[in-house]
């Protein structure tokens, strides 16, 4: 079924030339009414190119973001998504906050009804760091989040 144009016109970036945010910008995240709430389905998202600054040196960190969710009501306009992962490349973050602020800021944005946020940054200094974060809303959902987490071997292993 065809977007209507009132849901399309609710979503400013899309179709249009958007600037890159310079800093972290979580109000560029837009979303769009799931037309399938009734259903449960997984949507995924994978950002091979992210990149943000190491707090203490300010050089660039590279990583695989994944992104994993259930959703409710509504669901993340992908470009908006696009234009926030890229307002993280000026941002001093650990890897561990940039997963788990991801993570807070779609989860509150959308209200899924399960997420996971896994980052696959590349090694500096010989180590390589993987971190996973996930919530579930509702029984079944927690039930998930817990199995899935407590079976992570990270994403090489």
């Amino acid at each position: 079924m065809p977007r209507t144009g009132e849901e399309l016109a609710a979503l400013s970036g899309l179709g249009s030339k958007s600037p890159v945010p310079r800093d972290y910008a979580p109000g560029v995240l837009e979303t769009f009414p799931n037309k399938h709430p009734d259903r449960d389905y997984w949507v995924s998202f994978t950002c091979p190119e992210f990149t943000t600054l190491c707090p203490k040196t300010g050089q660039p960190d590279f990583a695989e973001i994944s992104i994993r969710y259930v959703p409710r009501a509504s669901l993340v306009e992908s470009k908006s998504l696009k234009l926030y992962l890229f307002s993280f490349r000026n941002r001093g973050d650990f890897h561990e906050d940039v997963v788990n602020t991801i993570h807070d800021d779609l989860k509150s944005l959308m209200k899924p009804k399960y997420i996971e946020v896994c980052g696959k940054f590349a090694a500096r200094g010989g180590i390589s760091i993987d971190p996973f974060v996930n919530s579930g809303d509702g029984a079944v959902w927690r039930k998930l989040a817990a199995e899935r987490f407590a079976s992570w071997r990270g994403v090489r292993g």
